[in-house]
């Protein structure tokens, strides 16, 4: 009760702020009563609204002055992010700056002394205090020395502060982050709570369903080595034990390996199909209803025409109603109606596509065309669709050079041309049009990359340098290459030590390559990587180091453009969780979303025409004790693991 009463303030605030928020102001007033009756403590609202925190804080600014601005930070921007916040940190240490050099640069280098004096004076007393965390920072490091130097406006290490390019830069950072935080701060934090629970419910279900799906390709794969073995008697194989065993621990979850597998008397007839039977008994089968319809043609004059949000929901109600589908005809059909009713403008010559949401200036409404095209890419028959229009591999290759490496943006672009290498043609495209060196360029530095962006990327580069096209980019450029290359070695992702040891094996095909190779002692790094790695990467490495030392021979590189068109795909069909992860789009009280949107507001005709897949699974074609040479994406080879 206690500790109840300890939050008891803060939870009559939410209470009170909801309540605000969705315009029950007669209930208000009678909590503000029965509060005060009680003797209860409700917070007061805050005197300032959003919309003139951002005004007052932007006047300030221009004005310079440091105390009203600052005032207003510590009350109404700081109260809203985390001290720790590495974007507000960054942003108040220039803000800082810019009011303790404020007068320098409006007086032409002859402002009032004392009133100089005083703001060196706060810019220092802020150095020594909130400042100091950031003194380890190479980027803020020579401004602590700021306040010592007689005449800034001529040292070279602060000439740049005086430039008017850099006071506009720092003033579009700021109202750009005050839009977005006093905008969050608009959205009542009980209802902020209440989404996030829904969000943990909704990732929690959707592991659940990931999971179930694991298993069903598990269950596939152990069928397709069963009938397998079935032909093998033909010819008069014998089916040993050891081996129905390992089919059998394969079949079941690993909480049951040990009650079940291990237990089973292989040599007696029947004991394994009995307890097979008795296990399968207990899955129900269940038929699949297939979605409702849509008015497609609605659908796109409002993803074209309509408000940023509007366009934000229905890209990602139409990316949910793909991500959360049955695998099989519920799936097959939803991407068939996309694909038939030529959802994104593949097959348009029109300027205004709904592929041009690619280069929508709202930030949301971008990234979530990419979740969109990065779902399409992930199934054969969206990367097919996807591929027949000629501009889009273009448009997602301006977008991974134009939008920042830490964005959802870039992460499912970049996952949407991982995906895309998969194919022959637009591989082909990709290593014309130099994306090998800017992969290259990106990999030197693997810390700024997110788990996922660097395995796509060393997925993409493996995948590009399988060509032989690929190949001679590389040779253009073999130290540059290889060192970068080399320095991948030691991570400890296996994913990614998989697609170095791809890449390597394929470039070190070359015999200039292998020279410069050997040069820089290649065979000793990779010697001195094997006594860390487990068996399998300890064979790939082997394989890498045997094709170092391969006899010379011509250095022309044998085309591989009259091979078969296509890779084998189907082997690459799996919609990956990340597709729907942090969402940063959360439908408003009363505000429609989802499939409820969908089925409300554009419920079409009955007009499904149900697909039959042409393969239902493929096994994994490449022995993981290998380097790849097949081209692979980082969702399936996961899967490959598991399986």
């Amino acid at each position: 009760m206690g500790d109840v009463l300890a939050y008891e303030a803060e939870l009559l605030g939410l209470v009170k702020e909801y309540l605000d928020f969705a315009g029950f102001q007669e209930t208000v007033k009678v909590l503000k009563k029965e509060c005060k009756t009680k003797g209860k403590p409700l917070p007061k609202a805050a005197d300032v609204s959003s919309e003139d925190s951002l005004s007052l804080t932007t006047l300030a600014f221009e004005d310079g002055d440091q105390k009203v601005f600052f005032q207003l930070w510590e009350e109404h921007i700081l109260s809203s992010v985390h001290d720790s916040d590495p974007v507000a940190q960054n942003l108040e240490f220039y803000l800082h700056i810019y009011f303790a050099t404020f007068l320098l640069k409006q007086e032409m280098g002859n402002p009032d002394k004392t009133e100089l004096e005083e703001r060196f004076s706060y810019f220092k007393a802020y150095l020594e205090t909130k400042g100091a965390a950031l003194s380890q920072t190479t980027e803020f490091l020579p401004f602590y020395a700021l306040p010592f130097v007689p005449n800034p406006m001529v040292h070279p290490s602060f000439k740049e502060l005086f430039q008017d390019s850099w006071t506009l830069d720092l003033r579009t950072r700021l109202e750009k982050f005050l839009s977005l935080t006093l905008k969050a701060r608009q959205t009542p934090r009980l209802l902020t709570i209440f989404l996030a629970k829904r969000e943990h419910r909704y990732v929690t279900n959707l592991k659940l369903f990931h999971k179930l799906q694991m298993d069903y390709y598990n269950l596939l794969g152990v069928t397709a080595e069963l009938v397998d073995s079935l032909a093998a008697t033909v010819t008069g194989k014998m089916i040993t034990p050891e081996y129905l065993q390992s089919v059998c621990a394969c079949l079941f979850s690993n909480h049951l390996k040990r009650s079940v597998a291990h237990n089973i008397d292989f040599t007696r007839p029947g004991t394994a199909s009995t307890l097979l039977r008795a296990s399968l008994a207990t899955m129900k089968v269940q038929d699949v209803p297939l979605l409702p319809s849509l008015d497609y043609e609605k659908l796109k004059k409002d993803l074209i025409t309509g408000s940023d949000r509007l366009k934000a929901l229905l890209l990602q109600a139409l990316r949910w109603r793909l991500t959360t589908s049955y695998p099989g005809e519920q799936r097959d059909t939803i991407m068939q109606a996309y694909i038939s009713n030529d959802l994104l403008d593949c097959h348009s010559n029109c300027q205004r596509s709904v592929l041009q949401l690619l280069y929508s200036k709202s930030e949301v409404v971008r990234q979530y065309m990419a979740r969109l095209i990065n779902a399409f890419a992930s199934l054969i028959e969206g990367r097919a669709y996807l591929s027949q229009n000629p501009t889009l591999l273009q448009m997602l290759e301006d977008r991974l050079k134009a939008e920042d490496k830490d964005s959802l943006t870039w992460e499912n672009v970049l996952g949407a041309l991982q995906k895309f290498s998969l194919r022959r043609t637009l591989q082909s495209a990709m290593i014309k049009d130099g994306l090998i060196f800017w992969l290259v360029d990106v990999l030197i530095d693997p810390d700024c990359l997110s788990e996922y962006n660097l395995e796509y990327c060393a997925a993409l580069l493996m995948n590009l340098c399988l060509r032989s096209a690929g190949k001679k980019i590389c040779a253009s450029i073999p130290n540059h290459m290889l060192r970068v290359l080399s320095s991948l070695l030691d991570h400890e992702n296996p994913k990614v030590q998989s697609y170095v040891n791809g890449a390597l094996y394929s470039i070190l095909a070359i015999p200039s390559v292998r020279e410069e190779a050997k040069e820089m002692g290649m065979e000793e790094i990779l010697r001195c990587f094997i006594k860390e790695r487990n068996e399998e990467m300890v064979r790939q490495m082997e394989f890498v180091i045997k094709q170092l030392n391969s006899e010379p021979f011509n250095d022309n590189i044998v085309s591989d453009d009259d091979d078969e068109e296509e890779y084998e795909e189907e082997d690459s069909n799996i919609l990956e969780p990340d597709l729907d992860k942090d969402e940063v789009l959360v439908p408003q009280l009363g505000e429609l979303s989802g499939e409820k949107l969908l089925t409300t507001e554009y419920l079409g005709i009955m007009t499904h025409t149900p697909k039959t897949k042409k393969k239902q699974f493929a096994g994994v074609h490449q022995s993981m004790d290998e380097p790849l040479q097949r081209p692979v994406t980082p969702g399936y080879h996961r899967t490959a693991y598991l399986m």
